[in-house]
């Protein structure tokens, strides 16, 4: 979704390509962006000069339906906005440094409250429906804010204490679920489940963690997953 000065553009933009245009624009709007690099993303298959033919039109129709915002350049082209923009993966990325810095200095609260604002803007997807290389590439560093976000948000959880702890253990569930070898979520679960006074589950977290690190990979979990079962086990 988009808007502009509160008004969405989905109708106004021009077409499915003038959606990916756009959605291309604001991604690349810190920097000049190569007009071949634009027609290599929107029309990988065509010919150069058919589809550099397609961008002028594109681009003509693309600034008449979103001014006042301006794009500026022809060699290179660049999306002029103001200072007040926002955009979905820029807050997600400031939202996860900030998380990431508070669980650093042990400030949970600032790291529970900055982890939900990653997680929820990460998971919302980008461009459903679509497929492209570089559309795939956004979606791969808002997969990547959405576990970073949850293991934040599980070690506030657990740096919270009391009924926080009970969000840790499901925030460590979903990074299992979503990324099984990553062992940061086990990590996440065996500890939730220790504070809630269920070693014996946590230990069983590790088990499931060693069994399937040496069947996919054939290695042995991180000595710090090693150091924490030995914690949990005396």
């Amino acid at each position: 979704m988009a808007e502009i000065n509160g008004v969405r553009t989905e109708t106004l933009l021009p077409g499915r390509q003038g959606r990916l245009l756009f959605a291309l624009l604001v991604l690349n709007r810190h920097r000049l962006v190569p007009r071949s690099e634009v027609v290599d993303s929107l029309w990988p298959d065509e010919a150069t000069k058919t589809a550099d033919a397609s961008l002028s039109v594109l681009l003509s129709r693309l600034r008449k339906a979103i001014d006042p915002i301006r794009i500026e350049g022809r060699g290179t082209v660049r999306l002029i906005v103001d200072g007040e923009s926002i955009v979905d993966l820029e807050i997600a990325e400031d939202a996860i440094h900030r998380a990431e810095s508070a669980v650093s200095h042990r400030d949970w609260a600032r790291a529970w409250a900055a982890s939900q604002s990653a997680m929820f803007t990460a998971r919302r997807g980008f461009l459903p429906g679509e497929d492209a290389p570089w559309i795939d590439d956004v979606r791969r560093r808002l997969e990547e804010l959405h576990l970073r976000a949850l293991e934040a948000y599980g070690e506030a959880g657990l740096g919270l204490g009391g009924a926080e702890v009970n969000a840790a253990r499901e925030a460590g569930r979903s990074l299992v679920r979503l990324a099984p070898l990553r062992e940061s979520g086990h990590r996440l679960l065996m500890r939730a489940f220790a504070a809630e006074g269920n070693p014996a589950e946590a230990l069983r977290a590790y088990e499931r963690l060693r069994t399937a690190l040496r069947d996919e990979m054939g290695v042995s979990p991180s000595l710090a997953t090693q150091r924490l079962f030995e914690e949990i086990l005396g």
